[in-house]
């Protein structure tokens, strides 16, 4: 149930209002995402990844002890 919520949340949130027509965008999606998932399987995009993740992490402790 939460994910089909969270779903249509998303989905109900307004688009910003562009002028770029939609083909392409998802022109540029396509092309950029082969490159992002190329980066997050490298073992340099896996640091960086875990690297941000512990960020987050002490950001959401430091948060909670306030």
């Amino acid at each position: 149930m939460k994910t089909k919520y969270r779903e249509r949340r998303y989905m109900a949130k307004k688009q910003p209002d562009t002028n770029i027509p939609q083909h392409e965008i998802e022109a540029l999606a396509r092309c950029l995402l082969p490159e992002i998932q190329n980066f997050f399987e490298s073992p340099e995009g896996k640091k960086e990844f875990e690297e941000w993740k512990a960020q987050r992490a002490k950001e959401t402790e430091k948060k909670r002890s306030v």
